[in-house]
Formats: structure tokens, C-alpha cells, sequence
């Protein structure tokens, strides 16, 4: 428990008497592997928030989204996911290349419920899950170190109308990303995806992308 607070977090306890409290709660919550119930919720959602920390210092939340179970428990302490096609930024991906420490964070909104992750990331390129996992680019491996339960207080419940068109499935064809169709990033594509104007009906504008997305069709 030493471990979770440091100086600044003792501060912030004593000038609101939270610390017994505080150090009560870290004993019953925080847990250093996986168990059933963890394995089984982790495994059960089809997004997660993922934290982790730039070559300047910034800390970078990113959503990853898939299929129910595209998060898997390989062990009691190993968690490995996914990650698809994106923007090319690769800001997470790189992240973790220089700094291996993040955080996971699932939610229900339904129920609702969250759980909270600490640990050590890898990512490879030649990964043996990469086969599981349909048109994935890499796999994420993460070692736990700390997880606990959340308190759902503050969480809205919201239902989940349907899954992205966009995630990969390996019975159908993923849909083409709209965004590669604006006119400024043409000759900045890779050429694989080059073509991609075309099968959509043409290039867009900034603008034009924008009203897409306030309709919600991009």
C-alpha cells in the first residue's frame, strides 16, 4: 500500500482526513493479479480507456473499441488486446515503446460498474495472437500490477445501441474509414489506401468531412 500513495497523495488525505480511510480502502480494493470476476468482466466489454505517457511527459487517454472479448486474460497476470488501424499517429503504440508503464480503465455503463488496471505494456509486431485477432496491427501484451474495483458513483448509465461498423470482423468486409477521403491527406496516404477516395464516391473537403461527422455518418 506504501507503494500506491506517495507524498502528495498523504497531503491531499490528511487535509481532507481521508487517509485512514484512504489506506483502509487500497488493503480491501487493490489486488496484484487477476481474479475470476476480473478475468470475466475484462473479457465481457468491447471498449476500454488506455493511459499512457509521451516522450515530453503528457499523459495520452485513448478509447479502443472491438468485440466483446477483443481484450483477452491470458493468465492471472496478463492482459493482451489488439490494436487496429488508425490515424497513423501511433501515439499510444509508440508510448509504449519508450515508457512501458499504463493504465486500463473498462466500464459498464449498463450496470453500471468499472475496474481499474496498473501495469507494464509491451507491443509486437509478429505476436503469435495477431492471428485472433482479424486485421489487427499489433498486439498489446500488459503485465498487472495493480487492479481494483471503482466506485460506479458517478457513472451514467447508458446502453449500447450497436457495434462500429468499423471493427474488424472476419465474416464481412470493414468498412473504409472516411476521413481518408479528405482532399489535404491524399498524398500523404500510404499507397495502400490510396484508393480509398474512389470506393467512397470521391474526395471531401475539411468541411465537408465535419458535416459527416455531426450526422454521424463518418
Amino acid at each position: 500500500m506504501n507503494e500506491l500513495y506517495g507524498a502528495q497523495h498523504l497531503a491531499l488525505q490528511d487535509a481532507f482526513d481521508t487517509r485512514n480511510m484512504a489506506e483502509r480502502v487500497g488493503r480491501i480494493i487493490v489486488q496484484t493479479e487477476l481474479d475470476e470476476n476480473h478475468r470475466g468482466f475484462i473479457e465481457s466489454r468491447d471498449m476500454l480507456f488506455l493511459t499512457t505517457v509521451d516522450h515530453r511527459g503528457y499523459p495520452t487517454c485513448s478509447y479502443k473499441g472491438g468485440l466483446p472479448g477483443f481484450v483477452t486474460a491470458l493468465d492471472n497476470k496478463t492482459i493482451a488486446f489488439p490494436s487496429y488501424d488508425g490515424n497513423g499517429m501511433f501515439l499510444s503504440m509508440g508510448n509504449i515503446s519508450t515508457n512501458n508503464k499504463v493504465g486500463l480503465l473498462f466500464i459498464d455503463f449498463e450496470t453500471p460498474h468499472r475496474l481499474r488496471v496498473h501495469g507494464t505494456a509491451m507491443i509486437d509486431r509478429n505476436d503469435p495472437l495477431l492471428a485472433d485477432f482479424h486485421e489487427a496491427e499489433l498486439i498489446v501484451r500488459v503485465t498487472v500490477t495493480e487492479i481494483f474495483v471503482n466506485c460506479p458513483r458517478y457513472i451514467h448509465k447508458y446502453q449500447r445501441l450497436q457495434t462500429s461498423k468499423y471493427v474488424p470482423q472476419a465474416d464481412c468486409t470493414t468498412a473504409l474509414p472516411q476521413w481518408k477521403r479528405i482532399d489535404a491527406l491524399q498524398d500523404a496516404l500510404p499507397e495502400r489506401d490510396k484508393n480509398i477516395a474512389d470506393k467512397l464516391g470521391g474526395i471531401i473537403t475539411p468541411e465537408q468531412y465535419a458535416a459527416l461527422l455531426t450526422k454521424g455518418e463518418a
